[in-house]
């Protein structure tokens, strides 16, 4: 148990949908020694990949962890990794991965360079503050070409890599690399990757090679003054070792991203990412202590990563495990979890007992009897626990800063096929609910029908194959919704008063409020109390204010929720005997429904950002189809040879896309699609849908 953290590497792989990254992480599992064998994605065959859904498709779901050995300068080291999904529906998957691990390896496509899913976990890695390691991967397909995608690194990402390494040949050609740290050239000599033969390198090279080792040591010295002065008096009086150690400073200070590259799929330039990673990336120690808050004197408390602080440990994953129920992925940043010990949930201020811990592998579990500081591990036993909640000693309180999640965009109205489905349909959505917190299930108010609502048409048809397949329930679906929301858009002053009685002790409430839309960029209810001389009293203002938060998760147009208002209580009245708090929170209720109505509602629409990748000659084609879809073009340009056009369109236009794209194009064409914003409908529109709501809930 004493493992030295130093040599501990907590990393995710993050990429693009198809850039290759669970065909990588089998390749890791291949070179540390875990699989004997190599599982290939397109086989159905990858470890990582172990839902049934994510085999048939060959795509990444749910976020696999598993844990591996690997040596590096003679020395141990102990990586867990964490595969992420690619694809934009589950961005959760991404967003929760990264807020628990140390250091990530970015993946980009030798071809297709930076994609928009890149984009989307770049920011998401730049939001938690994850220092990265660049891998451009398929260097073995036609069209590869690696210094293209760094520059578009540093154009997109606004980032700085800085290579390590340059391919020696390309496509078919793609026979080694040369390692600008060591002037070396590296030779794949065998189908495994694991014969290399270290050599001179090629002299057509040497002058591409020097300019770019240059480059690496201005960006290195930057950051370090003691290797800034050698390089000035003599750039090669700077050793290897001085060198590396420089670049993992700047790995850590995240000035730059050290880019490497090679064929997942060919088994080239995998050992040397393991290594980049052993070398250059933070383990728990670098990432320091951790600030979280004391649930009893909302102070600020640090936890430092050892084993004898107090327990501080979030939990970052929910999963169903058929064999062994509920399984909780947590990391535990200081102190440690024993199995059999109890730890406090601080968001429900509950103690739960941790009855099993296991170590991961994929979806195979070893049981462990501790896991410590700085390690992950999946838990069975916690009943009351969700993502984000933070896990920590009874004596010791201590709250993490929990995760934020998207709102879903899109629901579908589910109803089980027979009566014996009903109570297993609410026992299965519960479970996915509490596995992604991005999926939700509610009951419409008005027809009494179950809706579920997600990121996208994908999530939502992978939620149904689970629950046909997992939990044995069939369902019929209805057609998918657009998640709608309602705006004000004008300032209204008025006065509600609410008098009730009836024999014995009566109602009475009177407030003046101003309502408008919030300041920009806020979310939820702005409350603002200007109230002179308690003409409210104080303890009744808390619920004047819980009145208008409820009463926004149900707008005055349609019933969509409200995402922002703001509410001014400028004045009002009480009576000594018949005023209470739910007075105040009924005639907070009842203001709201009257003054919105004068306020300008509007209805406000999901609008999506597509990125369609086509040949050339479809473009006209792909244009047109998105002018009738209210689209708005937002650029085109041209990667490997094909055109990408971007545009903004409305989600409520785009379901069935990928089928007529495939259709218009010969199904030579490729999209991805991810939320963007909300835009304001045009009245036609919004009373079309109001009209539909409407009839629905007759």
């Amino acid at each position: 148990m004493s493992r030295d953290l130093k040599y501990t590497r907590n990393i995710g792989i993050m990429a693009h949908i198809d850039a290759g990254k669970t065909t990588t992480s089998e390749r890791i599992l291949f070179y540390t020694g875990v699989n004997y064998k190599l599982g290939e994605v397109h086989e159905g065959a990858a470890t990582m990949d172990w839902m049934v859904q994510e085999q048939e498709r060959g795509i990444t779901i749910t976020s696999a962890a598993t844990t591996c050995k690997w040596t590096y300068n003679n020395q141990e080291y102990y990586i867990n990794l964490i595969d992420t999904p690619g694809h934009v529906d589950f961005t959760v998957e991404v967003e929760r991965s990264l807020r628990i691990l140390d250091g990530t390896v970015a993946l980009f496509c030798a071809v297709g360079g930076v994609e928009p899913q890149s984009e989307t976990v770049w920011r998401q890695a730049e939001k938690y503050g994850v220092p990265r390691i660049g891998f451009v991967n398929k260097m073995d397909r036609k069209g590869a070409d690696f210094i293209s995608v760094v520059n578009q690194i540093r154009e997109r990402l606004k980032s700085n890599p800085v290579p390590l390494v340059i391919p020696i040949g390309a496509e078919d050609d793609f026979e080694g690399i040369i390692d600008l740290i060591t002037f070396k050239a590296e030779y794949w000599r065998d189908d495994k990757g694991k014969q290399i033969d270290i050599l001179d390198i090629p002299a057509d090279m040497l002058e591409e090679a020097t300019e770019m080792r240059n480059k690496l040591l201005e960006s290195v010295v930057e950051t370090d003054d003691v290797l800034m002065e050698k390089f000035f008096e003599d750039p090669d009086s700077i050793t290897v070792e001085e060198l590396k150690t420089g670049i993992r400073k700047a790995v850590l200070a995240q000035t730059i991203v050290p880019m490497m590259c090679g064929s997942s799929f060919k088994n080239k330039g995998v050992q040397y990412l393991l290594d980049a990673v052993s070398a250059y990336l933070p383990s728990p120690l670098d990432k320091g202590s951790l600030t979280g808050i004391d649930p009893d004197t909302e102070k600020e408390v640090i936890r430092k990563p050892d084993l004898n602080e107090p327990l501080a440990a979030l939990a970052f994953k929910v999963a169903t495990d058929p064999y062994v129920g509920r399984l909780v992925f947590i990391r535990v940043y200081s102190g440690k979890l024993e199995s059999g010990s109890y730890v406090l949930n601080t968001r429900s201020d509950k103690k739960e007992r941790i009855s099993r811990l296991f170590q991961m592998h994929s979806n195979k579990q070893n049981p462990i009897d501790v896991c410590g500081a700085g390690d992950i591990c999946a838990a069975v036993g916690l009943k009351d626990l969700r993502t984000g909640d933070t896990l920590c000693s009874p004596e010791k309180p201590i709250v993490l800063e929990s995760m934020t999640f998207p709102d879903p965009v899109i629901g579908v109205a589910v109803e089980p096929k027979t009566q014996a489905d009903i109570d297993k349909l609410g026992t299965a959505l519960s479970k996915l609910a509490e596995e992604d917190p991005t999926f939700q299930v509610r009951t419409d108010p008005d027809s009494g029908q179950t809706v579920i609502n997600g990121m996208g048409e994908l999530h939502l048809e992978i939620i149904m194959d689970r629950l046909r397949r997992e939990f044995k329930v069939e369902c019929n679906q209805g057609n998918p919704q657009v998640a709608y929301k309602e705006a004000i858009t004008a300032p209204f002053q008025h006065r509600e008063l609410f008098k009730k009685q009836s024999g014995g002790r009566g109602k009475f409430a009177d407030i003046i409020v101003r309502i408008e839309p919030a300041d920009e960029d806020f979310a939820g209810l702005q409350f603002v109390d200007e109230v002179k001389g308690g003409n409210v009293p104080k303890e009744y203002i808390p619920s004047v204010e819980k009145g208008f938060k409820e009463a926004m998760a149900n707008g005055v147009l349609a019933g969509f929720p409200m995402n922002s208002m703001k509410v001014t209580l400028l004045d009002g009245s009480f009576h000594a005997v018949d005023s209470d708090s739910l007075s105040f929170e009924i005639c907070a209720k009842q203001a709201f429904r009257t003054a919105c109505k004068s306020a300008k509602p509007i209805l406000l629409e999901p609008i999506m950002s597509v990125e369609v990748v086509t040949p050339e000659e479809y473009m006209g084609d792909v244009i047109g189809d998105f002018n009738k879809r209210r689209g708005h073009i937002n650029g085109m340009e041209e990667r490997g040879g094909a055109r990408v056009i971007k545009a903004k369109v409305p989600l409520s236009e785009m379901f069935g896309y990928v089928t007529v794209l495939r259709t218009i194009t010969s199904g030579r064409a490729t999209s991805t699609m991810e939320f963007s914003h909300y835009s304001p409908l045009s009245d036609n529109m919004a009373k079309d849908v109001i009209a539909r709501v409407k009839g629905e809930s007759k």
